[in-house]
């Protein structure tokens, strides 16, 4: 399947299912006739050329698969007949797509308040992200069976639910907010696959974070996180060279980073932090922003992002964060400084720890030491070119 097919349907897939799902109710038949769609399309598409309207073709394939798959459930005549009536009703025009992106209320449907936090990240993820259940779980460091039981039971809780924004928008915006960060994340660096990135997933979560923006322009958090995208996506051409390989933040070349991004960025933050107090998301922007303004790595202000990560430890002491706060400590008072907050971490964080591990013994000039922390990473994670960078790094050690 060529690149562009692939990329079509990954940027339909959830708007499709928020169609089936606005029309029709049943998340979790809707689902499985968006995967059944999908599949027909990859099958075809190749072969015959992609539709006019990639969308509307996929909606009315879906839709024939939901209404047959209604049909053929003798215990749920009733819905049958609801489903054969929208069928007819969407014959006459079912290859249209519709004006409106069912995205974003798709997003808020996966956030109900009825649904666990986690449950609800890990639904969206699914749904509106279009992550695996091993990548989601991953991404949640929990076993892939956990996240797979986590999701059922979640699609469980929705079926029959109303579709559309709710009107408590405070109520789900925390878990938005994360799962918008989570899809970006898996977007700006893949767990798994040949290559570092998934452009198509960071652009959506930019997109959908753009129009929770221009829902609550004075959400402090909102606009900080669209902020940490912007000042994050900004260094995309320049984390990988010519053939796909990783560049570490201190060997790019800022010259490739985008100046548009990194400029709407520091303004988004800016005014964010000026009309109230920072939230995570507002320190993570922050942060982000001191790296972008650095004309070099070497001229970057380590002690100004430590006194960040400070703050943020304190509003959210999770493993990520605190794992981030080393490498500042490392870069402000050396790295047996940084390697001793390291130590306090006793959590599993997969290659990361490992990884960071590796580059301060190396620093250190553990250099043994160092190239068995680098190949532990390399062994620990999926992504081809991570493990590449990882072992590389290992095999140019010398004493």
């Amino acid at each position: 399947m060529s690149d562009t097919v692939e990329d079509l349907l990954r940027r339909h897939a959830p708007q499709v299912l928020g169609a089936l799902v606005r029309r029709y109710g049943h998340f979790d038949a809707a689902e499985d006739a968006v995967q059944e769609a999908l599949l027909a399309a990859a099958g075809q598409w190749p072969s015959a050329g992609v539709p006019d309207n990639p969308r509307g073709w996929l909606i009315k394939v879906a839709s024939r698969k939901l209404t047959d798959a209604l049909r053929a459930d003798d215990a749920r005549r009733a819905r049958e007949e609801k489903a054969v009536a929208l069928g007819e009703r969407l014959a006459s025009g079912a290859d249209r797509a519709p004006r409106e992106d069912d995205t974003l209320s798709l997003l808020f449907l996966c956030c109900h308040p009825d649904l666990t936090p986690p449950a609800q990240v890990a639904l969206t993820l699914r749904a509106v992200g279009g992550l695996t259940t091993a990548e989601i779980a991953r991404a949640h460091l929990v076993p892939e069976a956990t996240m797979a039981q986590r999701i059922s039971r979640a699609k469980q809780k929705v079926r029959g639910v109303g579709f559309g924004c709710p009107d408590n928008w405070a109520e789900r915006l925390p878990a938005v907010l994360q799962t918008l960060y989570l899809i970006f994340n898996e977007g700006y660096t893949a767990t798994s696959g040949p290559s570092l990135q998934r452009r198509d997933l960071a652009a959506e979560a930019v997109r959908l974070t753009r129009a929770v923006h221009r829902l609550l322009p004075d959400h402090g958090e909102v606009t900080g996180l669209l902020a940490l995208m912007l000042l994050t996506d900004a260094r995309r051409e320049a984390r990988t060279g010519p053939h796909g390989d990783l560049v570490p933040l201190d060997e790019q070349d800022r010259d490739r980073w985008d100046k548009a991004e990194i400029e709407e960025g520091v303004a988004l933050i800016t005014h964010a932090l000026s009309h109230g107090p920072a939230g995570p998301y507002q320190l993570r922007a922050a942060i982000a922003a001191v790296h972008d303004e650095a004309p070099s790595a070497e001229a970057t202000d380590w002690r100004e992002i430590l006194g960040l990560y400070d703050v943020l430890v304190d509003l959210v002491p999770g493993p990520v964060e605190r794992l981030n706060r080393a490498v500042a400590v490392a870069m402000v008072h050396g790295p047996q400084a940084g390697l001793a907050e390291l130590d306090t971490l006793d959590v599993d964080l997969g290659h990361r720890l490992d990884a960071v591990r590796g580059h301060l013994l190396e620093r250190a000039g553990s250099y043994d030491e160092a190239r068995a922390a680098y190949e532990s990473a390399a062994a620990q994670t999926m992504s081809l070119p991570e493990q590449r960078y990882l072992l590389g790094r290992a095999a140019r050690i010398r004493p």
